[in-house]
């Protein structure tokens, strides 16, 4: 049997911290991991923003629960879920993910954790693993199953190269480049067939 394993940001909604730095006009928080491959200095960088500004984990879940999934992404994960079996795997925490997780139809979701305090103010994060991405569908193919992944960032590449087979969705120009070897769609009907050459 063959999971999808998807990244969430990038993929099917729109970057949540790109959002937030759109609405509190801090265009520094817009870097994300298609910027910068060091995540545990991406989010250092992020929480010295907040703690400077004011802002916490209330600020950003009031964004969050305006982002809707990009268009067609819904439609897109409930047709591959028709094909198989699908897991979104991401770097982003469980308490941004939850409404995002209803509107996309309460997919199977595996991220990570902040440390915030009662009022808000975000102290840390914890990575539920090492490596998280890579590391999951290492145990999932220890498991028994193959994998077939698809992301956007230089987070999601050791994911994507460890199954039978991977994409790149809506990348950067630098990261395509980068990696002329991984097919790349904008479409969802194209990575949807993708999918379906791949899939059990």
């Amino acid at each position: 049997m063959t999971i999808a394993c998807l990244d969430l940001e990038g993929v099917l909604v729109p970057e949540i911290w790109i959002a937030f730095a759109e609405k509190t006009n801090l265009p520094e928080l817009r870097i994300t991991t298609r910027d910068e491959p060091d995540y545990d200095k991406l989010m250092r960088y992020r929480i010295g923003i907040l703690d400077r500004e004011h802002l916490g984990l209330n600020e950003i879940k009031e964004v969050i629960s305006k982002i809707e999934p990009m268009d067609g992404a819904k439609q897109f994960l409930d047709e591959l879920r028709r094909m198989g079996q699908a897991v979104i795997i991401s770097d982003t925490f469980t308490q941004f993910a939850g409404p995002l997780m209803e509107k996309l139809g309460m997919p199977t979701i595996f991220c990570n954790s902040l440390i915030a305090a009662p009022d808000g103010k975000i102290t840390g994060y914890r990575m539920r693993c090492a490596d998280s991405k890579l590391t999951t569908v290492r145990a999932l193919q220890s498991m028994g199953f193959e994998t077939v992944a698809v992301g956007d960032s230089f987070n999601d590449l050791k994911m994507i190269r460890a199954g039978k087979a991977g994409f790149l969705f809506r990348s950067t120009p630098a990261i395509i480049a980068a990696n002329p070897d991984v097919k790349h769609f904008t479409e969802y009907a194209d990575l949807l067939e993708a999918f379906r050459v791949v899939m059990d």
